[in-house]
């Protein structure tokens, strides 16, 4: 499912776009637009939804620091603002957003804009679906400093060729690391891995998508692997 970060002060109205948009993505929101930067770095969403008049830090300033960040420059933003979109469109689109709706929002168009561009940044089809899933893994292996390690780490987003997760060790180039579901009895053993990208390194949010080079039986799915 994709997801979509709502950042807007305005309580009432953030809760109706949750709601108006539940079922079809997974939405992540927050009335701070302090806090938008950090939670766009951490979730990754496929989309903003961005209020332009807040406390703290405008809409225009957030607008163009995601769309700056190599991290979250390709995020597709849309501004929701109860300002003029005549007034702001022009403005805006040179900041990076991709639209601009008028409060009281039509979400039909909304809902249309946000399909069509979320399609357009991911054509393609994934060769292994993803499931959201609940594992506490163990991965086991060498820094880039050539020194061992074993870490704990949660991931909520598995498919037949791999997983995202938290990671914040520092790996070589081409680092294979050992894979086990942790659990209260025996680790099991589930294959080796190796890091096919890594989102916002070398910060608190950095996160690694692994990819299975050897996979035994005991993974949780099972698919052939390409």
């Amino acid at each position: 499912m994709a997801k979509v970060l709502i950042v807007d002060d305005d309580d009432a109205l953030r809760n109706l776009m949750r709601m108006r948009l539940a079922g079809i993505y997974e939405v992540i929101d927050t009335g701070n637009p302090v806090q938008a930067l950090g939670l766009a770095l951490e979730h990754k969403p496929d989309a903003i939804l961005l209020d332009l008049m807040m406390p703290n830090t405008s809409g225009f300033e957030l607008c163009q620091s995601l769309h700056t960040l190599s991290y979250t420059s390709r995020i597709p933003i849309f501004i929701v603002s109860g300002e003029s979109a005549v007034k702001y469109r022009e403005h805006v689109a040179s900041l990076g957003a991709k639209g601009f709706f008028e409060k009281p929002v039509n979400f039909t168009d909304l809902k249309k804009r946000l399909a069509e561009e979320i399609q357009a940044q991911h054509p393609e089809r994934r060769a292994h679906v993803r499931v959201r899933m609940r594992l506490i893994l163990k991965l086991k292996g060498q820094d880039e400093a050539g020194r061992s390690f074993e870490q704990l780490t949660t991931t909520e987003n598995v498919s037949a060729n791999g997983f995202l997760c938290n990671f914040a060790v520092a790996l070589g180039k081409d680092a294979i690391l050992d894979v086990f579901i942790a659990s209260t009895g025996q680790d099991c053993y589930v294959g080796k891995v190796r890091a096919a990208r890594i989102e916002a390194p070398d910060t608190q949010w950095q996160r690694c998508g692994f990819q299975f080079v050897e996979r035994s039986k005991d993974w949780i799915l099972q698919d052939q692997l390409i």
